[in-house]
């Protein structure tokens, strides 16, 4: 994804324009000639995975009672107190 991204060819405004996925189908059949990926399903399946996970921690920092969530920039995850995050799963 990111070659196909510098390469230029298929990125607008943050979005790839249409046929990336045919591009990227051919890209990867280069790089695995004997592998059967599929470029849409597995990566529209990965899209989903993403976006559920970001959801989760959009919600943890904008949502009510969010002061207790905090960022830790050096391991790039989400840190609060074993109470705090006690109480989140419990709710969920």
């Amino acid at each position: 994804m990111v070659d196909l991204y510098n390469v230029g060819t298929y990125n607008a405004d943050m979005i790839f324009k249409v046929g990336y996925l045919n591009e990227l189908k051919r890209m990867l059949e280069k790089v695995l000639p004997h592998a059967t990926l599929k470029a849409k399903p597995n990566l529209e399946s990965r899209f989903r995975t993403l976006k559920r996970d970001w959801e989760i921690v959009y919600n943890m920092f904008s949502g009510k009672d969010n002061s207790e969530f905090g960022w830790d920039k050096h391991r790039q995850m989400v840190v609060a107190k074993d109470a705090v995050w006690n109480s989140y799963i419990n709710v969920r």
